[in-house]
């Protein structure tokens, strides 16, 4: 079997999902189906495929991708050079498309019903899955030595949260919903910030950056958010280049999910 024809389902279309979409389509993998929730909540817009659910397109480093309203369409986007995106939670696509390879990019932290008898091969990311028993194989995708280990027995990291510390700066890049209530943003994607500013409110709560650096990642204006959640994150590196390309992190990972491919079709 030709890899060049080889169809793939990508549960989730966020950053992580994204990033790894983005690899494989660069690789010369474009049969490509990528599924979503009707409200997506990815921090990193500007680099997360599901903003096509909201704005009908989503173009991330060249690679666009298309939503799509029905299983039809898929065939149209991939002759138009693009990745299908459609509101689809439980993944029926699989059904559908029958795919060669399947892969949990939710991040959900478990597993929301993802099989091992999804696709010849089904890969997942991160904590929730367990190789040769939910899925074929594991990619780790907690930061450190093993970030983006392809784990054919076993299972990832646990689950830290604590986020990865970058430039020396770990829980203080984040910012979060100080309540309950309609997110309003002051700032957004590539500004530059002071440590304090005040860059977002919720129903008149102010959100303040704890660090200088760029706005990488924020919800979009009007999400309904909880008291916890994760808003945003700056980088303190300040390089507004960063906020529109994959990072260092994700291409680790979708490494990982190439490695995992090619090694199964040429074992």
């Amino acid at each position: 079997m030709s890899l060049k024809n080889t169809k793939l389902v990508i549960k989730g279309a966020g950053e992580m999902a994204s990033g790894v979409a983005w690899r494989l389509f660069k690789s010369g993998f474009n049969r490509m189906c990528m599924t979503d929730v009707s409200q997506p909540q990815a921090v990193r817009r500007e680099v997360s495929f599901c903003e096509a659910i909201y704005d009908g397109h989503k173009t991330v480093q060249g690679v666009t991708a298309k939503l799509i309203a029905s299983f039809d369409a898929i065939s149209e986007a991939w002759e138009l050079g693009q990745l299908p995106v459609i509101v689809d939670p439980e993944a029926r696509v699989i059904d559908y498309l029958q795919p060669d390879v399947v892969i949990d990019a939710i991040l959900a932290k478990e597993n929301f019903g993802t099989k091992i008898t999804d696709a010849p091969l089904v890969i997942g990311l991160g904590p929730g899955f367990c190789a040769g028993r939910d899925v074929h194989l594991v990619v780790e995708t907690n930061r450190g030595h093993d970030l983006g280990r392809v784990i054919h027995d076993g299972e990832a990291e646990k689950n830290t949260g604590v986020p990865g510390v970058i430039a020396g700066y770990g829980a203080e890049r984040v910012f979060r919903a100080p309540k309950d209530g309609r997110f309003l943003i002051l700032n957004d994607i590539g500004d530059i910030v002071e440590a304090g500013k005040v860059v977002a409110e919720v129903d008149g709560m102010p959100v303040k950056a704890q660090i200088k650096g760029v706005i990488r990642g924020m919800l979009r204006d009007g999400t309904e958010v909880w008291k916890g959640m994760k808003a945003g994150d700056v980088d303190p590196r300040g390089k507004k280049d960063s906020c529109y390309t994959v990072s260092e992190k994700t291409l680790a990972i979708a490494g990982g999910v190439l490695e995992g491919i090619l090694s199964y079709y040429n074992k």
